[in-house]
């Protein structure tokens, strides 16, 4: 019954076209401002990405490439020694209370550092590095402000149809972009 209704939903989404787009595109503006504005400048997601920043903004691309291969190995494996830090953290706890508290509107959250890679992620991306994707550099990249609507796509991993909210996180101290953090949220939840 479960696939049955992600199935119609699919279908409907594909038969309303653009319509259905721009719906769940406002859908996830308004969820934005209303749910998820709050969080961006939160001691908490800002002091883990200050603290990761420290140590990361050395690093060059093959260093960041050497951790996002590190991690794309250990994914499904029984050893994760580059990904247990980043979903075993107090941001990552805090990030699965906001999950929690969304009554399923909010299928995954992960935050981002000034390179792009993962500070603290609900679950285990399919890579640490984001810096090649829109989420990183259409907000990050963007400056103050900036947000990234993605496209409504099926998550394999959990078998819902979801969107991604990406911001732009700012220091409130300095008033400087930091990282980012992005939001999947559940289109069915959203319609």
């Amino acid at each position: 019954m479960t696939q049955h209704r992600y199935i119609l939903s699919a279908a409907a989404l594909c038969l309303a076209g653009a319509a259905a787009a721009d719906d769940f595109s406002d859908a996830m503006q308004s969820y934005y401002h209303e749910q998820i504005e709050s969080w961006v400048a939160d001691p908490a997601i800002v002091e883990a990405i200050l603290a990761q920043n420290a140590t990361t903004q050395r690093y060059d691309q093959a260093r960041i490439d050497a951790l996002d291969a590190a991690w794309q190995g250990e994914v499904g494996a029984s050893a994760s020694p580059t990904i247990d830090p980043v979903v075993n953290n107090a941001l990552a706890d805090w990030l699965r209370e906001r999950i929690a508290a969304s009554d399923g509107a909010i299928t995954e959250l992960f935050v981002m550092d000034a390179v792009g890679l993962n500070v603290a992620a609900t679950g285990v991306t399919s890579d640490m590095w984001q810096g090649d994707e829109a989420k990183w550099q259409e907000t990050y990249g963007a400056g103050r402000g900036a947000i990234h609507f993605g496209d409504v796509e099926l998550d394999e991993s959990s078998g819902q149809y979801q969107g991604q909210i990406s911001v732009a996180v700012v220091d409130p101290a300095t008033n400087e972009v930091i990282g980012a953090m992005t939001v999947g949220v559940n289109a069915e939840k959203l319609m």
